[in-house]
């Protein structure tokens, strides 16, 4: 996690012009890492580290009045690498989230700030939390922001992800946690 930072902090510090923004018809490419502990509402003394990639279609031109105007784009996720530090095991796992409902706001020169809700599916090697059930579902919600550079944007978001079962097996506790989450990507037009 540590190199990966380092290399996130390098990358801001080559940004010089601002690249394409969100705009109607464009796209984005991210990689990203986050992770973060679990919090009340759930089982306890859960750690999570995920890792994975993003593409997105920038569906609208801006709407919404004042504060509130921006684009909406849908994007779905791949989570290749998700594991759990559980005080019994550490569970390692993949998931897709195949909803992403993105709210680009207006762009402030070179930040673009966004909300988001993501939902999708998570299949561990053990149980989260334990003596539940391999197979769950993830809700998410952010707030973050894009670092619009010459040729790539770094984000940086404050995420809750609540994981549980959906009842496919009892007890069904969840787990919630907080995650910081960083990425590195790029906006592109329908011309790029």
């Amino acid at each position: 996690m540590r190199s990966f930072l380092a290399v996130m902090l390098m990358a801001t510090s080559t940004f010089a012009a601002a690249q394409a923004a969100p705009e109607k018809g464009g796209h984005e490419f991210q990689i990203w890492a986050g992770g973060g502990h679990s919090v009340s509402g759930g089982r306890g003394h859960i750690g999570v580290f995920n890792a994975g990639l993003r593409y997105g279609w920038i569906l609208t031109d801006p709407h919404l009045p004042g504060f509130l105007r921006g684009r909406f784009e849908y994007a779905v996720d791949a989570v290749p690498v998700f594991l759990a530090f559980q005080p019994t095991n550490t569970a390692y796992g993949v998931g897709f989230d195949p909803l992403g409902l993105k709210w680009n706001f207006q762009r402030h020169g070179r930040i673009s700030p966004y909300l988001e809700l993501t939902g999708g599916v998570l299949l561990t090697s053990h149980d989260v939390p334990p003596g539940t059930n391999t197979v769950n579902f993830m809700d998410q919600a952010a707030l973050g922001m894009h670092v619009l550079g010459a040729k790539h944007n770094v984000s940086v978001e404050l995420r809750y992800m609540h994981i549980s079962n959906a009842g496919l097996a009892t007890p069904n506790p969840g787990v919630n946690t907080v995650q910081v989450r960083l990425g590195i990507g790029k906006f592109f037009g329908r011309h790029d």
